[in-house]
């Protein structure tokens, strides 16, 4: 399972112009599922999301996890972060899960983040989407189970 999470000032998912999530102060995270992932991988990704100090306290010193924020997570299914660019120009995705693998796991990492006390938003599995960030900082991370 990997991981592209941003923080973020604002993000929102849109499919066919119109507007599906809407997330303010907190992180997008685009979620790539390999076909050995399950129920443990998203555990581990969750803890470690709902906990990760990156907010700034009263010092400007990155002190405070997005549940101290009270913010919010966008979550949008990549399954190109699984892309293997190692021959020719042509990425190949046979390292990504299919997606009667992939889509109950993304939907199951949501449920885990709400029930870790993250608001969260999901994008459409599948969907051709326009992802607008407002990325804060920057401040982008890559985890990787």
């Amino acid at each position: 399972m990997r991981v592209v999470l941003q923080r973020v000032k604002s993000g929102r998912v849109l499919v066919a112009g119109h507007s599906i999530a809407q997330i303010n102060k907190g992180f997008v995270i685009l979620l790539g599922i390999a076909p050995q992932d399950g129920e443990s991988q998203a555990l581990t990704l969750v803890e470690k999301i709902a906990n990760l100090r990156v907010f700034e306290d009263e010092q400007g010193k990155m002190n405070l996890s997005i549940l101290d924020v009270h913010g919010e997570a966008l979550v949008v299914s990549q399954f190109t972060l699984y892309a293997d660019i190692r021959k020719g120009r042509r990425p190949s995705f046979t390292d990504a899960a299919s997606p009667d693998v992939a889509r109950p796991l993304v939907e199951r990492f949501v449920e885990l983040l709400r029930q870790h006390g993250v608001p969260t938003q999901i994008g459409e599995f599948g969907a051709h989407m326009l992802v607008e960030i407002a990325n804060d900082g920057p401040v982008t991370l890559w985890l990787d189970t």
